[in-house]
């Protein structure tokens, strides 16, 4: 794929005109300012769903479990674009650094096939929560976590607590401080992991890059993490950055285009700032954050009734905004795009629809944590079944709807403009968008969950701009008209 033009200007919010590819390239997304960007030059929104099989063999069976292909239709009918798949290193390197177990990657790359054919552009990402086994966690390999074990581990033994609580142990602590200040097999490794990923799939259509390191725990330092307006940007500038940027080196030496992000400790949610800095010479970094309210978060894992009857809601508004500005200022200062990595988790429909709403209001896009269930031992839900889109793993007609309704929404997945506001609302249906239109390859297009939010049609009313569709298509074209300044569109059910 072509670099963009003008990405010199990587502070710019707004992307240049014209292809930013040749059809004999597959289909991938670039960063432009502060936008993704397809091979037509549109800048795309995501609307996406993880999907992380964390238990052996680290990715999922073909069954109705798992992921066949109605779970592909599924995820493109209901209107997402995108999912963040985890090719966990302890799948890529099992058994030793700089071995990549090419039958774990066949293995995914049946799921990637099947997403690549529907258009849903793919994330892929090493995954993990609490390094591995010997911390109750999963994502490193044994290998690495052997080397990683610290004094506060062989003096106390390894932590009992569970997700989360083990991340606020010495034990575990420490050994996130040995692998961030590791130079030896475990770093080495970790880049070549990345290495036999990237040459799998660089050429793959669909592909949005790779995530580096899920939720880094800044180790000892983390109190300070956890206090508002301060946090920890230390932690990313003098640990994370060196440890990212070396595997980042290695991606180059065999995918010079895909985009690479990174992301931040994990509890960025209480509304602190992180200290990522640009790469000098690189134009393709994306900054990958979570959202989960720290409040919401500790009453699902402990499962508090006390907590639960707290407007934990009200009081959650504060860290929101304040993450995602973060996230804006982040991602402008180490010249990258922004994308809320995970957020959900939970039945909660207020806490869903704040975050869905939230993102809009910021122009960005997501993934929901996550698509099912999936025997996820290290998550906020605990074994309640709330974070899955269904009551039943196995049975798609299991969706629970009224989260449904939140989550499949009317909005633009490729825009023929620069974004200026958006919004949607789950109970009325009424979705209004705005942008500056821009020279593409290819028309707007609008998704429109039509039987779900518009079951007797809808009125489309649009300035600057003409309908390409038929009445009611779940699919909405527009073709900018020669001249306009702005293009206004509004959906109302009928």
């Amino acid at each position: 794929m072509l670099l963009l033009a003008g990405l010199s200007g990587c502070g710019s919010s707004t992307p240049s005109s014209g292809n930013t590819g040749t059809t004999a390239e597959p289909p991938q997304l670039r960063r432009d300012g502060r936008w993704l960007v397809d091979p037509q030059g549109r800048v795309v929104l995501l609307h996406g769903v993880n999907m992380v099989w964390k238990v052996e063999p680290f990715h999922p069976p073909a069954t109705s479990e798992g992921f066949v292909a109605a779970d592909a239709d599924w995820l493109a009918d209901q209107g997402f674009n995108a999912a963040r798949i985890g090719t966990l290193w302890v799948g890529v390197s099992p058994h030793a650094p700089g071995e990549v177990d090419q039958g774990y990657l066949q293995a995914w790359d049946r799921v990637v096939q099947l997403l690549a054919s529907r258009r849903i552009w793919m994330l892929f990402d090493f995954h993990q929560d609490l390094l591995g086994p010997a911390y109750q966690g999963e994502g490193v390999p044994d290998w690495a976590v052997e080397q990683l074990r610290g004094s506060l581990t062989d003096l106390l033994g390894p932590p009992s607590f569970g997700f989360p609580f083990n991340y606020f142990t010495p034990q575990l602590s420490q050994a996130f401080d040995n692998l961030w200040a590791e130079r030896g097999p475990v770093r080495d490794g970790f880049r070549d992991a990345w290495i036999g990923v990237a040459r799998r799939w660089r050429d793959q259509p669909y592909s949005m890059g790779y995530d580096l390191f899920n939720e880094p725990w800044a180790g000892l330092e983390y109190p300070t993490c956890l206090i508002p307006f301060v946090g920890c940007p230390a932690h990313d500038s003098g640990e994370l950055q060196g440890f990212f940027e070396y595997a980042l080196a290695g991606i180059r030496s065999v995918d010079p285009h895909n985009m690479v992000w990174f992301e931040p400790q994990p509890m960025i949610s209480v509304g602190a700032p992180t200290g990522f800095s640009a790469v000098p010479g690189e134009t393709q970094l994306g900054y990958s954050f979570h959202y989960y309210c720290p409040l919401t978060t500790l009453a699902n894992s402990v499962q508090l009734g006390l907590l639960q009857a707290l407007p934990l809601n009200e009081t959650c508004a504060a860290f929101g905004p304040r993450t995602f500005n973060y996230a804006r200022d982040q991602a402008d200062r180490m010249q990258a795009v922004e994308l809320l990595t995970e957020f959900g988790a939970t039945d909660d429909l207020d806490v869903l629809r704040q975050v869905a709403t939230l993102a809009d209001e910021h122009l960005a896009g997501w993934h929901y944590w996550q698509y099912k269930n999936w025997q996820d031992p290290t998550t906020e839900s605990q074994g309640s079944g709330s974070q899955s889109l269904f009551t039943d793993d196995a049975d798609l007609g299991s969706v629970k709807t009224d989260k449904l309704r939140i989550l499949s929404r009317s909005y633009p997945q490729a825009t023929a403009g620069i974004p200026q506001s958006l919004s949607f609302d789950p109970d009325s249906g009424e979705f209004n968008y705005r942008y500056i239109p821009r020279t593409a390859q290819a028309p707007t297009e609008i998704y429109v969950p039509v039987a779900l939010h518009y079951p007797q049609g809808y009125t489309l009313e649009v300035t600057g701009a003409r309908s390409l569709s038929a009445a009611n298509a779940g699919l909405l074209k527009l073709e900018n008209l020669p001249g306009a300044t702005e293009v206004v569109v509004r959906i109302v059910k009928r």
